[in-house]
């Protein structure tokens, strides 16, 4: 059920993005058919190849509808009525196609591997077994390659370590194995690092002490082994410092007592006055 909640999301996400220029087609919100109150799109029932569904109550015109040009009434047609999905994963609509691949059988899913649009591609590539992920492990879209990202087993994400977008390797990031994690310490993007600082072992961490983003160092000052920690506590951003102060053995922290930030000097002075309480008792 998340699943398919997830790839209807995802599917409504590209429409509103498109909604401006729609393949360039400049598809509004409302069509001709549309009630000024809703702005609901009503098809044609006369055109409409199915008519014999709507006796049966399978359609509602404006509101479950296989012909109309919108993709909730769509994706409400072919939920309730899948068997059509087949017939429409080669219909010139883009969307019509996307949602008729979340419904159809696999087998026929798997043809449309190179279906033109890249939303086709993704639903395609939500659906296949993960074994037969790796075509799309170069896509030219990279939510393609999120969506690979997302599903493949974790031992073969080292193919998108070094993908274009920072979006696909933040994926990676959040998924590979530790032991491949190292790879991606010095990503060129903060925010892979900053998943990276959060993910790699705390052993690890002191390969990124001198990462060139402060929000990276504090991340990894949190989680490193106090020794490591130590070594930061010089550190030129005071939050970085406090992390550090936080974790560091308590004779290393000392010289921070006259910190020129107040709450590093607080933090310090808190930790050294709470040992110097439990000697007196």
């Amino acid at each position: 059920m998340f699943r398919e909640v997830a790839q209807w999301l995802l599917i409504s996400y590209i429409t509103l993005e498109r909604g401006i220029n729609l393949k360039g087609l400049n598809m509004p919100e409302r069509y001709s058919g549309a009630t000024p109150l809703t702005g609901v799109a009503r098809a044609d029932c006369s055109a409409c190849p199915h008519q014999a569904l709507l006796a049966e109550g399978k359609c509602v015109p404006g509101d479950i509808c296989l012909i109309a040009q919108s993709g909730r009434q769509i994706d409400r047609f072919l939920k309730r009525n899948p068997q059509f999905a087949l017939e429409n994963l080669t219909d010139a609509f883009w969307e019509r196609r996307a949602i008729a691949a979340r419904y159809a059988p696999l087998d026929a899913v798997r043809k449309m591997a190179r279906d033109k649009d890249e939303v086709v591609r993704r639903v395609v590539a939500s659906r296949l077994p993960l074994d037969e992920l790796n075509e799309y492990l170069h896509d030219t879209d990279r939510e393609v390659r999120m969506t690979v990202a997302e599903r493949i087993a974790p031992e073969s994400l080292s193919a998108l370590i070094s993908d274009l977008d920072y979006l696909v390797r933040l994926q990676v990031a959040k998924r590979l194995p530790h032991g491949q994690l190292p790879r991606m310490a010095h990503d060129p993007d903060r925010e892979v690092r900053k998943e990276v600082a959060r993910r790699l072992p705390s052993f690890a961490l002191h390969r990124m002490a001198k990462d060139e983003d402060a929000e990276v160092r504090r991340i990894a000052a949190a989680r490193m082994l106090p020794e490591d920690a130590a070594t930061m506590l010089a550190d030129s951003n005071w939050l970085v410092r406090m992390e550090a102060a936080r974790h560091a053995p308590l004779e290393d922290i000392s010289g921070l007592a006259d910190d020129a930030e107040p709450d590093v000097r607080v933090l310090v002075r808190q930790r050294l006055d709470a040992i110097s309480h439990e000697d007196e008792t």
